[in-house]
């Protein structure tokens, strides 16, 4: 095979950080080439310098694509050469059209004026070549997160592109747009364009990649041939550094008493007036328990989270919360955390955390008052605090002042951890706790649930990865169509049980 492209020696630093140190990445014409490593890793760093996002002088080492020496200042640079990245976060315009996303920025105008028929035709073929059926003149807010992806590719397609990069594309998709995702690479694949996929889910590493690079602190750790088969196993080891013989931590299962329980809880939909989201469900979490929550994307798990932890959707809510066998005000948020509840979010980076702010901001953000007197916010107690659970979650920062957008995934989710943990909790419900993070790194937020568990807390864990509620929880119960259909111990549950619970109700 030919190779298509060549990093050699690449180094990136930043102020007080050796982001990339030599990595060396070698991918041939016509080939899927993923890239793995733990969150912090330096893949997407290295991905921003192959683009042109951190341009040629601002690291050192050299890049050879399509066999000559590539120095790109800019992303219209790598762009003009056929190279194109689309991010884990789209960079779509919710309130534009298909088609007009589509060529934002390379319209099909003559003298100025835009020719909307050809727009509309090329978006049409396009959109087919991704199997997109929605019309081009369709608002991109008005489809779902896996249509979106499609979009992006097609918007790829359209600048001819020789080399697609996606960086963690499945994160945010269920199963089946997942897999649809992973096909049309092997389609492309197929008609000649080339594959960079940065991924920690190691199912779809192996379902689609003919070529393994692993990084881990920056560096170069191993290159597999995963046409030669691939051992997950071996994968892990190399991004981790260490064997892990079990993917989740052991844990000695001591229930104690009923902490919470929730009785006859209906929530109805915010704008659609009748329409119930939540139909009378009741449920209890015992001290020292793991209980979770399995069930379908739209089966209600959020909404029914949301609206326990200070009504934070939904209208009409009826039912009753009891906290230790007393019933408590959970009307607002403030009253819930008053109450002994937190509640981490699927979406940190719009709910949980304030991006453009500190390690130390976010920590203290739930418990101001523990870190003021009257009304005065100690910055040394504040910095305290933070440093305290820094270490003890194991978060990877130079200082509790980085801002927290600077961070891999599995560190913002440890600092939105520490937010909560600080509030003092006596139950923590976690929805999708490990999502958009790394094998290793969740390992360490079940190490940490682990812990809250033995204190005495109780948690509640939602999550869309059964494997992850297998292997945590202590009972589970199941979802669909905003009501439970089922419950299961630790030792009836089997992802087959599960999902006949889902289907044949």
């Amino acid at each position: 095979m030919t190779t298509l492209l060549e990093m050699r020696d690449i180094t990136k630093e930043f102020p007080g950080v050796k982001a990339l140190d030599r990595v060396n990445l070698s991918v041939e014409k016509g080939e899927i080439h993923a890239i793995c490593g733990e969150n912090g890793a330096g893949k997407s760093t290295l991905m921003k310098v192959l683009s042109g996002v951190y341009p040629a002088g601002s690291y050192d080492g050299e890049i050879y694509y399509d066999g000559a020496l590539a120095e790109f200042r800019s992303l219209s640079d790598s762009e003009a050469r056929g190279i194109v990245i689309i991010h884990q976060e789209l960079a779509l315009v919710p309130q534009l059209s298909i088609a007009e996303n589509i060529f934002l920025g390379n319209e099909r105008a003559t003298g100025g004026v835009m020719q909307w028929q050809e727009t509309f035709r090329r978006t049409e073929e396009l959109l087919a070549k991704v199997g997109l059926r929605d019309a081009p003149g369709t608002m991109v807010d008005s489809i779902g997160v896996g249509k979106q992806q499609l979009v992006e590719i097609a918007k790829a397609l359209s600048k001819d592109v020789k080399l697609l990069i996606l960086d963690e594309p499945t994160a945010a998709l269920q199963e089946n747009d997942s897999r649809k995702l992973l096909d049309l690479m092997l389609e492309l694949k197929a008609q000649g364009v080339t594959c960079i996929i940065i991924s920690h889910k190691l199912g779809e590493v192996r379902y689609v990649a003919d070529t393994v690079t692993v990084i881990r602190d920056g560096s170069t750790v191993s290159r597999l041939d995963a046409r030669e088969g691939l051992e997950e196993d071996h994968i892990v080891r190399d991004m981790v550094g260490r064997d892990m013989t079990h993917r989740f931590p052991d844990r000695t299962r001591r229930a104690g008493e009923v902490v919470m329980e929730v009785e006859g809880w209906n929530v109805w939909h915010p704008e659609h007036a009748g329409r119930q989201v939540i139909q009378d469900i009741s449920f209890h979490v015992r001290a020292g328990e793991v209980v979770g929550i399995a069930g379908l994307m739209g089966s209600g798990r959020t909404e029914l989270a949301m609206s326990i932890f200070g009504q934070s959707w939904g209208r009409n809510i009826s039912g009753q919360v009891k906290l230790h066998g007393k019933p408590v005000d959970v009307s607002r948020v403030d009253r819930a955390i008053d109450a002994g509840l937190a509640y981490v979010t699927e979406d940190r980076k719009s709910l949980g955390l304030v991006l453009d702010e500190s390690i130390r901001f976010n920590t203290t953000l739930a418990n101001l008052e523990q870190v003021s007197s009257r009304g005065v916010l100690s910055e040394g107690a504040e910095t305290e605090v933070a440093e305290r659970y820094r270490r003890a979650l194991g978060t990877r920062t130079p200082s509790v002042m980085q801002k927290v957008e600077n961070l891999s995934g599995g560190n913002q989710q440890k600092v939105v951890l520490a937010k909560w943990l600080f509030a003092g909790p006596e139950v923590l419900i976690l929805d999708e706790p490990t999502r958009g993070i790394d094998v290793g790194a969740k390992y360490e937020i079940y190490s940490i649930i682990n812990d809250l568990s033995a204190e005495g807390k109780g948690v509640v864990m939602i999550s869309s990865e059964m494997p992850e509620l297998l292997g945590m929880c202590d009972r589970i119960y199941v979802m669909n169509e905003g009501a439970f259909v089922g419950e299961l111990t630790a030792a009836e549950a089997s992802q087959e049980r599960i999902m006949s619970l889902i289907v044949t109700e």
